[in-house]
């Protein structure tokens, strides 16, 4: 299985999917640390995060998977949600609070 093969596998074989610098307990990241809090905010405690600094495959080839050049990035049900500014602005809107509860 290639990388963009893996990437495509973890996102649509998980419900929301983080990748970010760091984990959620120990971010590597000011973003990151937004992203994950922002999902512990909502009351998710079940996702899979991707520390894409220890998969250097993951943290070259996640750009081109899905065309957004920055992280973290928040997958839900398959789909780019976006990185910490949308999640932040999502989350103050109430929309993603919505997204992750369907």
């Amino acid at each position: 299985m290639n990388v963009l093969e893996r990437i495509h596998s973890q996102v649509t074989g998980n419900r929301v999917v983080l990748y970010m610098k760091g984990t959620p307990q120990f971010p590597q990241c000011g973003y990151s640390a937004t992203a994950a809090q922002a999902l512990k905010a909502c009351g998710l405690t079940e996702f899979l995060a991707v520390n894409v600094l220890t998969d250097p495959e993951i943290f070259y080839n996640l750009k081109d998977y899905a065309n957004w050049p920055t992280f973290p990035q928040l997958y839900v049900d398959g789909q780019l949600v976006g990185g910490a500014d949308i999640m932040r602005e999502m989350y103050q809107k109430g929309e993603l609070q919505t997204l992750l509860a369907q």
